[in-house]
């Protein structure tokens, strides 16, 4: 009877090892998942923060595209810039068995307890563009140099200014910066403000409104009607008698919001010719407005890279390998650093859109007509 217990347990043994190099195991890379989850046709989540932003929509197709094209199926949704209705879009994912997770976050912050049900469940996550905040359940974070992005703006205000060729100013620059609830609006603002310090410091640029402090120039929900308004504010209050020589704006859709308030006030004549305004994310109508000459820069990301990097990651976790990272230490979420790729943005004006954005194909010429 001993032996015939030996032989069984060896037999179970061996059965557990068998299983646990199968259907039941998990890798130790990624975040270790159920390898039956990573069975090509399984289905992946994508939650995008919003439909207002082209540039959403865009990602969200790019991410399906390269999903669909390595078998698996995808459930892309829109979180219109609400953070309950994302964090129920994600549960129902959960419910409905995806097998990971990417997510673009509309609030940093609140999908804590949403993200412990996905780990529960042993599915993983990628942080898409914008990193979550305050939870270990995050395995990945695929992005831009968020903080190069924001040294490519204060540079470009720099050098169209002429204040690194001689000229002295001063000049006038007001302040934006994106919404208080995405992790990336302070990289953008530390980048950009790099570079624009020494010249605040020196006087040769001038806030004369005096909001220069993160918390003072943030733009709720990266809205650009709030930008606008506040930007009407600025105008009323400090502008009467002087002009705005440059303003910096994170992100394209703010950019048009300052516009429009700018425009309304007399600006784009001859007589009254538009500050240096900065941009990101190289929209349609903010290219269009470069090349009209109003808009004067924009960041351009190309987004078809980074929905490839993050669909990658997600089928090398499920087939339990190692996702390529070139970031390790950078981006700590208060509870880990997430290990992160990140990619190269460009700077793009009227000299080098049609380099950049026509010739890679991003944008046809008939788009932009």
């Amino acid at each position: 009877m001993r032996n015939r217990r030996v032989v069984l347990s060896a037999i179970a043994g061996a059965a557990c090892l068998s299983l646990t190099l199968s259907a039941c195991g998990q890798s130790g890379e990624g975040g270790s998942k159920e390898s039956k989850k990573s069975a090509k046709g399984s289905t992946v989540g994508i939650a995008m923060p919003t439909k207002s932003s082209e540039r959403w929509i865009a990602d969200g197709n790019n991410v399906v595209k390269n999903l669909e094209s390595k078998g698996y199926k995808t459930k892309l949704v829109f979180g219109e810039d609400d953070p309950d209705t994302q964090v129920s879009q994600i549960e129902n994912m959960i419910t409905q068995g995806v097998s990971a997770l990417i997510i673009a976050a509309i609030d940093n912050k609140s999908l804590n307890n949403v993200l412990q049900e996905a780990a529960d469940a042993n599915i993983p996550v990628i942080a898409y563009d914008r990193l979550i905040l305050g939870t270990k359940n995050v395995d990945y974070y695929a992005s831009f140099d968020n903080e190069k992005v924001g040294k490519l703006q204060g540079t470009y205000i720099v050098d169209k200014l002429g204040l690194n060729s001689g000229k002295k100013g001063p000049f006038n620059i007001e302040l934006f910066a994106g919404s208080n609830d995405d992790n990336n609006t302070k990289y953008f603002f530390n980048g950009a403000m790099s570079v624009l310090q020494p010249y605040i410091d020196k006087k040769e640029l001038v806030v004369k409104s005096g909001q220069t402090a993160l918390n003072k120039v943030t733009t709720l929900r990266w809205d650009g009607a709030t930008a606008q308004s506040r930007m009407d504010d600025l105008l009323t209050s400090t502008y009467q008698n002087a002009k705005v020589d440059a303003v910096l704006s994170p992100y394209d859709g703010i950019s048009i919001g300052i516009l429009a308030a700018l425009k309304s006030d007399g600006y784009g004549s001859s007589s009254q010719p538009l500050p240096v305004i900065t941009g990101q994310d190289a929209e349609l109508a903010s290219v269009k407005s470069i090349i009209a000459g109003e808009q004067t820069e924009t960041v351009y990301k190309d987004t078809r890279k980074l929905a490839k990097v993050a669909a990658t990651m997600v089928d090398d976790v499920l087939n339990d390998k190692k996702p390529t990272v070139n970031d390790t230490k950078t981006y700590d979420n208060g509870s880990k650093v997430v290990p992160a790729y990140l990619l190269q943005p460009v700077s793009v004006d009227k000299t080098n859109y049609k380099k950049e954005l026509i010739d890679t194909g991003y944008y046809t010429a008939k788009e932009l007509g």
